[in-house]
């Protein structure tokens, strides 16, 4: 039985710089759920929170269980945008539309993940199971940086991860993407570690 950390084999897109830098990022597969609102108030969002956890978990038993290997599950994922995204602004919350999700290992291809999802959501009564679905998802070619702090704290990070994708004659595409290394129940404020991360195309 193999143990495999995808944070150590996909480290390139989960490990990233204080200073912002280029990036190419492939499909994935991923469990994605979608939501509108501030993620500080909204009950919708902790309840897709509390979905997505157990059916990771649950993919990776499948997996474990078909195939003998385990993996450490991969952390939360998040995907912000707005209506306009030349406009999006981390003090709008309220206007955001989000996605979240959490990647999975290429072996889950051999399941029957929509099965397993509705299987465990009945199981469970997980209460944003019926939304869930699984696809993949990729960058492709973005900026990123690695923000330490609260979330509360990103604006600046931001504003530097823009002014990069500026001067290096780009422009913003797509969907902000935030991947949240750090767990928040866990993790003092000051320590935590976000990489931010902003799918870019020629200016």
């Amino acid at each position: 039985m193999a143990s495999i950390d995808l944070k150590k084999t996909y480290r390139e897109h989960y490990t990233a710089r204080t200073t912002p830098s280029r990036v190419a990022v492939p499909p994935r597969p991923y469990l994605l759920v979608d939501g509108a609102g501030d993620p500080n108030t909204s009950p919708v969002y902790r309840g897709c929170v509390e979905t997505l956890y157990p059916l990771a978990y649950a993919v990776r038993s499948a997996i474990k269980d078909a195939t003998g290997d385990a993996y450490t599950v991969m952390p939360l994922e998040g995907l912000w945008w707005s209506d306009d995204i030349s406009r999006f602004s981390v003090e709008a919350k309220g206007d955001w539309l989000w996605t979240l999700m959490i990647c999975l290992p290429d072996a889950s291809a051999a399941l029957d993940v929509p099965e397993l999802v509705a299987r465990v959501t009945g199981e469970r009564a997980l209460p944003a199971g019926n939304q869930v679905r699984y696809e993949h998802y990729g960058d492709g070619e973005a900026a990123q940086v690695l923000h330490r702090g609260p979330y509360a704290t990103e604006a600046p990070t931001v504003e530097a991860l823009h002014a990069f994708i500026a001067a290096e004659g780009l422009a913003l595409r797509g969907r902000h993407h935030e991947i949240y290394l750090s767990d928040p129940r866990r993790v003092a404020p000051e320590r935590m570690r976000t990489i931010i991360r902003q799918p870019v195309t020629p200016s």
